[in-house]
């Protein structure tokens, strides 16, 4: 029997031997079963949420060939956490003839895709409301919910034994260059201008990348934007968006949040006002 190794990790088991791991007891399996590995592939730091990985894509095309006889991973939840996609692989995979084997459920059929997938459901949905519920009381305290602010870092302290992240700290040459896009602005200079100045003068963006007019002027309702930016005059507003990840592409997409359910704060340390 010809079969290929998958083997993933992501956000919640970070760490680069995992994979190693993985493919390892997979080989010890395969050779038990006088299995010919063939091919192995992989994915690194990128979530069972979605499968726009480039070893899991590589390993369907392969697969729909029919290149080998069995996939072979550590658990199901390797492929994917997604119940649909969970199911989509099972039926396209059944359609060519190739088996999933795992390590954790055995040969995989109609029953462990249905109940793997709906306890991966399970998990993904307790996954984020742990993250938001941590995430809200960060924004409370008055720290960083995630994400960067331009004009700002994240710093860490050691306090003691204990580690503190989520503090904010000025980044000096970014925190000048938002006070001159402010001053700029309310001496009538449009967000297209600033953004031109600023590219010609080859001033680095958010990012490093160029700055267009929409990173000036965001989006009001949204508070996107060095514009909308709250922080800026030591605000912080959290969850004014949702993220819902699109079927079909598996991008997340934005969504605006009632005013009610938005989480306000106050940052800890100097505001970044213009002068």
């Amino acid at each position: 029997m010809r079969v290929a190794l998958y083997a993933r990790y992501s956000s919640d088991n970070q760490r680069d031997a995992s994979i190693a791991d993985q493919l390892r007891l997979c080989r010890l399996l395969a050779d038990r079963e006088a299995w010919s590995v063939i091919r192995e592939y992989s994915d690194h730091a990128i979530s069972g949420a979605t499968l726009l990985r480039p070893g899991f894509q590589s390993l369907m095309r392969d697969a729909l060939r029919h290149d080998f006889d069995i996939v072979l991973a550590e658990s199901l939840d390797r492929f994917s956490r997604d119940q649909e996609d969970t199911a989509g692989l099972f039926k396209r995979l059944t359609f060519v003839g190739v088996r999933i084997v795992t390590l954790a459920e055995g040969e995989v059929g109609h029953l462990h895709v249905g109940f793997k997938g709906t306890m991966n459901a399970l998990f993904l949905k307790d996954l984020a409301d742990k993250t938001r519920r941590g995430l809200r009381g960060r924004i409370e305290a008055g720290k960083s919910g995630g994400g960067l602010c331009y004009g700002y870092r994240v710093t860490r302290s050691l306090n003691g034994s204990t580690l503190t992240t989520g503090e904010r700290e000025i980044e000096h040459a970014e925190a000048t260059i938002v006070q001159r896009i402010l001053r700029e602005f309310v001496s009538g200079t449009s967000p297209k201008e600033i953004a031109r100045r600023l590219n010609r003068e080859g001033v680095p963006g958010p990012f490093g990348s160029k700055w267009s007019p929409s990173t000036i002027h965001g989006h009001h309702a949204r508070g996107t934007g060095i514009l909308n930016n709250e922080l800026y005059v030591g605000r912080l507003v959290w969850n004014r968006l949702r993220y819902i990840k699109n079927p079909d592409t598996g991008r997340r997409v934005s969504r605006p949040n009632p005013r009610s359910e938005w989480v306000t704060g106050r940052r800890s340390g100097p505001a970044l006002r213009g002068r």
